[in-house]
């Protein structure tokens, strides 16, 4: 006997106005529970000091979140100089504190360094990997692990202000990027020291800040279906019915990649997509080339395939419907 499927068969992105405090991963679990999803997932973490763009992906949508996850972000930060902490943010405890006799003018010429293609040590206090576990796990035993300096790129690094000794920057970085790391190291060019105090991310790949739905609105729909139900007395409306109001505001699966080319697939030619086949395909194409795929009838995604030599289209994320 078939197991029966637990939560709803929905898809799409909705992109969450994360709040400070909780992390990324109980934003993720809450956002599943209140659209009842069989699956869901986030594309890279924030802080839980951090607030700001986190785009869940609910369903199928989860097979694209590493597009997101390799995008160019944007974020607005606000640093204080004269402390160093162990994480390099609020959240950690202060380990040097120095006096801030730095210029408006320090400040901006100290910023040109830090533009461009740059390497980056990511801190003790993050996810990445090391045997299996996450820097933080080895941080937090006061083990100290060698990592070796990354590239990334700031394409940009904007003053917007300074209060005090409160710095706010205006950042727009590739993937793999850590606003602390770099704020920690802009402390150390100054010579004073700083960490941030408050983070927010403005825009992820295409996806802007103005597209953000908060937690607040969100439990006010789930209260207006409550509702919507109690009038029925207190009869279960159909899924669709029930969550059209949420559903409303996912975004399609496809927008993490509509700067790929796409491709219209006949009824055959989609079948052997969904197959996973590879086959050969009119059209002048790049080879490695990433493709959106649809079916050309209905216009319905299908998912991502890339252009092998010859012409062959590989299928290599395929939505199931």
């Amino acid at each position: 006997m078939a197991r029966k499927r637990k939560g709803r068969l929905i898809n799409g992105i909705l992109l969450v106005d994360k709040p400070q405090a909780p992390s990324s991963n109980q934003v993720v679990q809450r956002i599943k529970r209140l659209y009842k999803a069989a699956k869901a997932g986030h594309t890279g973490a924030l802080d839980p000091l951090a607030t700001g763009l986190l785009p869940v992906c609910l369903g199928e949508a989860t097979k694209f979140s590493q597009f997101l996850l390799n995008a160019d972000k944007s974020y607005f930060v606000t640093a204080k100089l004269g402390q160093r902490t162990n994480t390099s943010d609020a959240d950690g405890e202060i380990v040097e504190s120095n006096p801030v006799n730095v210029s408006e003018a320090d400040i901006k010429q100290a910023l040109e360094q830090f533009r461009g293609p740059i390497k980056q040590i990511p801190s003790m206090f993050s996810a990445l990997k090391h045997e299996g576990k996450p820097l933080y796990f080895y941080a937090r035993q006061g083990i100290e692990i060698e990592r070796p300096a990354r590239e990334i790129t700031i394409h940009s690094i904007e003053w917007a202000g300074l209060q005090g000794d409160e710095l706010s920057l205006n950042i727009s970085c590739s993937k793999g990027t850590y606003i602390r790391t770099l704020i920690d190291d802009l402390g150390q060019v100054l010579a004073c020291g700083a960490h941030v105090i408050a983070l927010r991310r403005t825009s992820v790949a295409n996806y802007k800040a103005s597209q953000m739905i908060r937690f607040e609105t969100l439990e006010q729909i789930i209260d207006d279906i409550r509702v919507n139900t109690d009038k029925n007395d207190g009869e279960t409306v159909d899924d669709e019915q029930d969550f059209s109001l949420l559903d409303d505001l996912l975004l399609p699966m496809d927008t993490p990649i509509l700067h790929f080319d796409a491709i219209e697939l006949n009824e055959q030619d989609t079948l052997f997509f969904q197959q996973g086949r590879n086959w050969k395909v009119a059209g002048e194409f790049a080879e490695d080339q990433m493709v959106r795929v649809y079916e050309q009838s209905n216009k319905r995604f299908l998912g991502v395939a890339i252009i092998t030599i010859g012409n062959m289209l590989q299928p290599k994320k395929v939505v199931v419907y």
